[in-house]
């Protein structure tokens, strides 16, 4: 069988056990067996075995995962981001739209605290999805801000994917830190300055909320200012240690783990069954995502032995396209893929065949390349009919507010985030700033 055919029955295969409900880990091992049984190279399963424990398994940098996994449980028990929400929401009563700001902004720290996905829109959704709709937000506006919001763990530092990307590049983590967060801040502000815009435009969707006089202005400031200390010292400690190069990102997600644990104690949150809870809960995230690793390199190894990622790439570079041309392509594939597939199996089934070519690419970054691909990767969390946030959402939803709501909710976002991935686009420097500032020497 040539190498066109091989690579065609790899994905025929990988898109039928998709859609026949089958989890990715077992679909990507799957198609690996699967193939190397029908074109009669049984013998490249060994060396995938062997790859998977000697360089997958084997990778350090993996470390960080389970330790960020345990740093974000660890600071969803410390309480802190409820009291910081209450005084944020309390202070910005006054403002149109006051409460999906809040959410905002308390997002952006949860996501430079967590990386975790469903824990930060797990987090925001059972603190604020009732409280906005009890206030008159419509449904659309509360699940999208909610979700959108929640999502930007991926993408601004310390983030769960922008390490898995740095493990399967040659770009280091403190790069893709210090790349990716210029472009995450200013996502989550242009989520901030949407909910505002539409809030005014659109006094429906966002009605006022009568202040709360329990507390005075500066009893609040102060409030908010307290909670926000061990945040800060976690921020201050996982990335002060890494950009400045006193840590690794294994090293430097210890010591967030051992910073939240710190905070949980302080605080007087330290429970014997919610440290165990928080074990587990680690051990299961941890699993799932080193079991997807582990499914993908099976299926990238028997791709590439077999000849089908050779194949593929000659396929892309046959197409002649000007170099902009073809990464809007490949970003234009990331986003479809996002509908279909989460971001770890994206990662990694497109990492061996884009990298390459893009480093023959004359004048382009593979730096901005990376961190522009994970703007682009926003978007698999959002996108039906398979975006996570839409299905974490739908679970803690009351029953009144609809699916379509929910997904209607989220469009504005991707649109948001189409507009930042132009940006990145253009404007390279956004990504190649801060890593040059810091890195110079």
């Amino acid at each position: 069988m040539n190498p066109e055919l091989i690579a065609l029955l790899m994905f025929g295969l990988l898109v039928l056990g998709l859609f026949m409900g089958h989890p990715l880990a077992l679909v990507l091992g799957g198609t690996a067996v699967l193939t190397a049984v029908i074109t009669g190279k049984t013998m490249v399963l060994g060396i995938v075995i062997n790859r998977i424990f000697g360089d997958v398994l084997d990778n350090y940098t993996l470390i960080a995962i389970p330790l960020f996994v345990l740093m974000a449980r660890f600071l969803s028990d410390s309480g802190v981001t409820d009291r910081m929400f209450e005084a944020l929401r309390l202070l910005l009563s006054r403002v149109r739209g006051g409460l999906a700001l809040a959410v905002v902004f308390i997002s952006i720290l949860l996501a430079a605290t967590t990386g975790i996905i469903g824990a930060s829109i797990t987090v925001m959704g059972v603190m604020a999805l009732r409280p906005m709709l009890q206030y008159g937000y419509a449904p659309t506006l509360t699940t999208g801000v909610i979700a959108a919001s929640g999502c930007l763990g991926i993408l601004i530092p310390p983030s769960i994917m922008l390490i898995l990307m740095a493990s399967y590049s040659p770009l280091t983590v403190g790069d893709l830190f210090a790349g990716a967060m210029i472009p995450g801040l200013l996502l989550g502000l242009s989520y901030a300055v949407y909910v505002y815009i539409i809030s005014v435009l659109r006094p429906d969707l966002a009605p006022s909320v009568e202040p709360d006089e329990k507390l005075s202005r500066p009893a609040l400031i102060r409030m908010l200012l307290i909670e926000a200390v061990p945040p800060l010292v976690l921020i201050f400690g996982i990335l002060g240690s890494l950009l400045a190069g006193i840590a690794t990102a294994t090293e430097a997600s210890a010591i967030g783990a051992g910073l939240a644990l710190l905070i949980v104690i302080v605080r007087g949150k330290f429970r014997l069954h919610t440290f165990y809870g928080a074990m587990l809960e680690t051990g299961r995230t941890s699993a799932m995502i080193l079991f997807i690793v582990v499914g993908a390199t099976a299926f990238t190894g028997v791709f590439n032995i077999t000849g089908g990622l050779r194949a593929t790439q000659e396929i892309i570079r046959a197409l002649d396209m000007e170099p902009w041309l073809l990464i809007a392509m490949m970003m234009f594939i990331v986003f479809i893929l996002g509908a279909f597939l989460d971001w770890t199996g994206i990662v990694l089934l497109s990492f061996p065949i884009f990298l390459p070519i893009v480093q023959e690419m004359e004048g382009v970054s593979l730096l901005w390349f990376v961190v522009l691909m994970a703007v682009v990767l926003q978007t698999s969390f959002l996108t039906p009919p398979f975006g996570y946030a839409l299905f974490y959402l739908r679970a803690i939803a009351p029953k009144e507010v609809r699916t379509t709501e929910i997904i209607r909710g989220v469009m504005p976002f991707i649109g948001l985030i189409i507009v930042m991935c132009v940006l990145v686009a253009v404007f390279p420097p956004l990504v190649e700033w801060l890593p040059r500032v810091l890195y110079a020497n």
